[in-house]
């Protein structure tokens, strides 16, 4: 997925993307539930020279409406039960400027996943497809939709072959 040309600011996940991102010349602000991931995150940035203003926080409980982004990345949140995945996704949704993007770059799961055994919720039900996607973001104009398989590397029990969905969308507007 080309993430060259993206406006900023953008908001991300607190992981690896953030300081990527923001070694691109992106501005980013970053949020995620894990004490130890924005420790990392934090130290990772500061290893890059790079500046992310990370945010402890609890993903349900984000204020999606405090201030309007060009860009919304979500990474792996498809672990949360569907009700919540729902309730962030329309979060996410409601922080785009008009004319932002969504940007979901999920390499979430799709159902077919749980029998790979790589990763990701036992569940199927707490993993994405393209149709409930399509559905989910039917008020934008969606510019990729794409389940495929890909190898990952991501450590133990986070490696090998992975079913993957990436939606990219534009907020009308």
């Amino acid at each position: 997925m080309r993430l060259a040309g993206l406006p900023r600011p953008v908001r991300v996940g607190a992981r690896g993307a953030t300081v990527w991102l923001a070694a691109q010349g992106f501005e980013v602000t970053a949020m995620d539930g894990a004490p130890n991931a924005i420790a990392k995150a934090r130290r990772l940035a500061a290893a890059r020279g790079v500046t992310v203003d990370f945010h402890l926080a609890d993903i349900a409980l984000w204020d999606w409406e405090a201030a309007p982004f060009d860009a919304v990345i979500g990474i792996f949140i498809q672990f949360a039960p569907r009700a919540m995945q729902d309730g962030i996704l329309d979060g996410m949704k409601c922080a785009l400027r008009p004319g932002g993007r969504l940007l979901l770059l999920l390499h979430g799961f799709v159902p077919r996943q749980v029998g790979y055994g790589t990763g990701g919720p036992p569940d199927p039900d707490q993993m994405y497809t393209e149709a409930l996607l399509r559905d989910r973001v039917a008020d934008f104009k969606i510019l990729e939709l794409r389940d495929y398989d890909a190898e990952i590397a991501k450590g133990p029990g986070h490696s090998g072959r992975a079913a993957l969905v990436d939606l990219v969308a534009r907020r009308p507007g």
